[in-house]
């Protein structure tokens, strides 16, 4: 597979990684099945789908135990990505950023992961009770102590903070120049997809002219995008899909438009191209130093993420892609 670099320290990985969270966490509990998640991040590491994205709050705890099965067999052939700053309650979710829980949180995830050291350790959201450069210098701290090797931000759910008259991520950004000044950020973790393009506007091009890596969050769509989801057919209580505005029945309905100009595209390129090929191939053509993390818990769907690294759409492709009609929610 095609690799691409991440930052200033140029660290290398393929072009498509492999969001481990379904595995454990926010989709359909009943179809989790850890033997198959295990054959699934195997057969993502074989592709060259190294880049493995993981978080201590998935489970909580449960998706980097797993990932630890495989790592402490092939850490060499992986990439190992996982997040801090979240904790997850009964009800609820909150955020700790204060030092000393950063860095005793990074010893937890490397026993869980069986490894030595971290690729890139993200920050998953900031505290807002703790000065963010309090935050990131404590993570600082720990690529200058050898346990991680490079620093990112999670900027994922930046669209519920979201006040009117601003931009998406002018929050985000704010914090990045800020976490700058202590440190070098080397990735970006955000929503980036064809019915979530809201990332092209401000928070991709600021990526870019720094040189910093952009991993795209959730670049199916939370499945929308593979057309295998059917309107009407509702998901599990803890699906987080089951409250998400694009995904009630009429919702999912009235973007069927944008499944199907993917599915149009696919079918220009052969018979076994998908919708989900195409929809990721559009993201890894918004720049070099952009790498999508779709999420998968089974080796058919990794397979199939993996081979859009292969997919060459040509511009007029791209261009209708870029032309499709906008995601409508239930808010609309």
């Amino acid at each position: 597979m095609e690799r691409r670099t991440i930052g200033a320290a140029a660290l290398a990985v393929g072009a498509v990684g492999l969001g481990c969270m379904p595995m454990s966490w926010a989709y359909s509990g009943s179809r989790q099945r850890g033997d198959e998640s295990l054959r699934a991040v195997h057969r993502a590491l074989d592709l060259g789908s190294t880049l493995l994205d993981t978080a201590d709050m998935y489970g909580p705890f449960t998706n980097e135990l797993l990932l630890g099965r495989v790592l402490k067999e092939r850490r060499q052939d992986a990439f190992v990505s996982t997040k801090v700053g979240l904790l997850v309650g009964e009800q609820h979710i909150v955020a700790n950023g204060r030092p000393g829980y950063v860095k005793r949180a990074c010893d937890a995830s490397l026993r869980r992961l069986q490894t030595d050291v971290i690729d890139l350790y993200q920050l998953h959201r900031a505290d807002p009770e703790v000065p963010v450069e309090e935050t990131w210098g404590a993570m600082a701290e720990l690529v200058q102590a050898g346990k991680v090797r490079a620093l990112g931000m999670c900027a994922v759910g930046a669209r519920g903070g979201r006040r009117s008259g601003t931009r998406l991520h002018d929050t985000t950004l704010r914090q990045l120049r800020r976490m700058q000044q202590v440190f070098p950020v080397s990735a970006v973790q955000a929503e980036l997809s064809v019915w979530s393009p809201e990332a092209l506007e401000s928070l991709l091009p600021w990526c870019k002219a720094r040189g910093i890596g952009f991993l795209a969050a959730m670049p199916l769509g939370n499945g929308f995008l593979t057309g295998t989801l059917t309107p009407g057919e509702g998901f599990e209580p803890d699906d987080v899909r089951a409250r998400h505005p694009r995904f009630t029945a009429e919702m999912m309905a009235a973007n069927q438009p944008i499944v199907a100009g993917l599915r149009r595209i696919a079918r220009r390129h052969g018979e076994d191209v998908t919708p989900a090929q195409v929809a990721l191939t559009w993201v890894l053509a918004q720049g070099r130093h952009v790498v999508p993390v779709p999420g998968a818990k089974r080796e058919r769907w990794v397979a199939e993420n993996a081979g859009a690294a292969e997919l060459r759409l040509t511009a007029e492709d791209l261009a209708e892609v870029g032309a499709l009609p906008g995601a409508r929610g239930s808010w609309d």
